[in-house]
């Protein structure tokens, strides 16, 4: 069944063409994931079809109700009470302030209780942590037909049966998933190198003939004095024949030359040189701790006695589901709010922030960029470079960016300062997957520390060498990335399984348990004995 049908569409912002696509439909069963730079018009492209946009030409017909989870939007929870408990919102209702992640599920909530046939999602994971993204991944599998916008390469490959890229306005179908289209794409851009080096190697073939036969044809010696006329004539007639065949076939050259359909060169990262020592690192092993940690908002406890530890050169992920202080934590830390939190003399703190701040709107990408910058200019413009803001971009003035592009300014702008501890909160959000893998590629090869909060697996997985984790008012430390954590938890339940003296302990915990339900239970012995056993347990858990 046809859901929505484009056609001749052309839409311009000023004298900008931003898409223009002759023909696109949406049948039911359709679920394609939209890729595409920061900036190439993948939102505009969904508020196209959704009408929310107008078109310079061209038409849409809409055959099916949408429902619509924007990137930016503002909403009261009026979703069913189905949807309320599904994700997780009856605790927040009454709340004043929620976090980014709990706001995106309130969106999530209302949109799915329109149970529309065609559901559009304009990163619908933005702030979500892993629990919540694994219930909107339940959901939208759920979808009869979807258009996907998502920095999620988990969610895009799980859910798409098809994907549609948009590149230089223009957009292409691909009959697959996220992988299939990295793996397509991988093909033609080798195919385009191959034919790019045809053509350069043609090129300089026909340029080379060229001035070869034109060298020739100046050597070319004219007729001797001491020549007899007769002679002198066939002479001349000799070298005006091989003047004229080396100008036609100079001409012919030329020709073949005019005619050779130019190839663009495959654009390749350029490597960044950042001279780490201007920032003034510091030489301590550990830059970030705290100890006996507590802290809480009004009555609502946040941290209760814990601590933690920011290694100097590490990459930390903060990991815990929504709400339990991952942002709090980073804020604490880059305005010292806690006395508990010990930062050594020479770090400085580099935030990034993802409501663009520290972001002048009315001076260029550039100005922005070098405001406060420790580098050359050559190093700024090669970071902006390999977040793909290149040439006369750099220009531009920030209030016309998009929100991707803002968010690599904000990147770049950090990259350059004097900062040598950066703290990132979902760093990812609203960055196109060239530039969350080429923020990868920087973090990973970045000599300062880095703490940071993301609920992109693969992303985690890349970059993080630790892990801090929050849950129950409590942060615990791993060595190691997200799946080694996983690989390490199975260990551990296996280790469990086979254990019969922890089995004892679990066993005789439970009973605890159920005694303490009872009016005449010895409470205070009872709780001695958890907190023994529970100890012991832990000390087992950890041979």
């Amino acid at each position: 069944m046809l859901l929505i049908e484009a056609q001749n569409i052309k839409k311009y912002y000023h004298d900008r063409k931003i898409i223009e696509f002759d023909d696109f439909k949406v049948y039911s069963g359709d679920k394609i994931g939209i890729v595409g730079q920061n900036g190439s018009g993948k939102t505009t492209f969904l508020n196209i079809l959704s009408g929310e946009v107008e078109t310079d030409e061209g038409y849409v017909r809409r055959f099916c109700d949408i429902t619509y989870i924007r990137q930016f939007s503002d909403e009261e929870i009026e979703a069913d009470q189905k949807e309320i408990s599904r994700m997780n919102l009856s605790q927040i209702a009454d709340q004043a302030v929620c976090s980014g992640g709990e706001l995106t599920r309130i969106k999530i909530a209302n949109a799915f209780s329109k149970n529309n046939l065609l559901v559009f999602a304009d990163e619908p994971t933005s702030n979500l942590d892993f629990r919540g993204v694994e219930i909107l991944k339940e959901r939208l599998s759920q979808v009869d037909s979807m258009l996907l916008i998502s920095h999620n390469r988990d969610l895009l490959d799980s859910l798409c049966n098809k994907t549609l890229e948009i590149r230089d306005g223009k957009i292409k179908i691909y009959n697959g998933n996220y992988s299939f289209y990295k793996e397509q794409r991988g093909i033609e851009q080798k195919n385009e190198m191959v034919e790019y080096e045809k053509y350069v190697s043609e090129k300089t073939k026909l340029t080379n003939a060229i001035e070869n036969r034109q060298r020739r044809s100046g050597k070319m010696r004219k007729a001797p004095k001491r020549m007899g006329n007769s002679e002198a004539r066939l002479h001349t007639r000799q070298a005006n024949e091989k003047q004229e065949k080396i100008h036609n076939a100079v001409n012919s050259l030329r020709t073949r030359l005019e005619k050779l359909e130019v190839k663009e060169s495959p654009k390749e990262l350029p490597m960044i040189q950042l001279d780490f020592s201007l920032t003034n690192p510091p030489a301590n092993r550990i830059v970030i701790s705290a100890e006996n940690f507590s802290f809480s908002y009004g009555k609502k406890k946040i941290f209760q006695n814990t601590g933690f530890r920011i290694f100097n050169g590490s990459k930390t992920a903060l990991l815990g589901e929504n709400g339990v202080g991952k942002t709090t934590l980073l804020n604490l830390i880059a305005g010292s709010g806690n006395g508990s939190i010990k930062i050594v003399p020479k770090a400085r703190i580099g935030y990034f922030y993802q409501g663009f701040e520290n972001l002048q709107q009315n001076m260029t990408v550039l100005d922005n960029v070098m405001a406060e910058s420790v580098q050359s200019q050559t190093v700024a413009r090669t970071i902006l470079a390999r977040l793909l803001i290149t040439g006369d971009d750099v220009y531009k003035k920030v209030e016309v960016l998009s929100g991707g592009e803002k968010i690599k300014v904000s990147f770049a702008k950090l990259f350059v300062s004097s900062a040598n501890v950066f703290l990132l909160d979902e760093p990812t959000n609203y960055l196109d997957m060239s530039s969350i893998e080429a923020l990868e590629n920087m973090l990973s090869c970045y000599e300062g520390t880095v703490l940071f909060v993301s609920h992109d697996r693969a992303f985690v997985n890349r970059v993080a060498d630790r892990l801090l984790l929050i849950e129950n008012q409590s942060i615990s430390e791993f060595d190691g990335n997200l799946d080694k954590l996983e690989k390490y938890k199975k260990q551990q339940i296996q280790k469990d399984i086979n254990d019969p003296e922890q089995i004892a302990l679990q066993m005789r915990m439970t009973e605890i348990i159920a005694k303490l339900s009872r009016q005449d239970a010895n409470k205070d012995e009872l709780e001695a004995e958890y907190g023994r056993l529970l100890k012991k347990l832990r000390e087992r858990r950890t041979v």
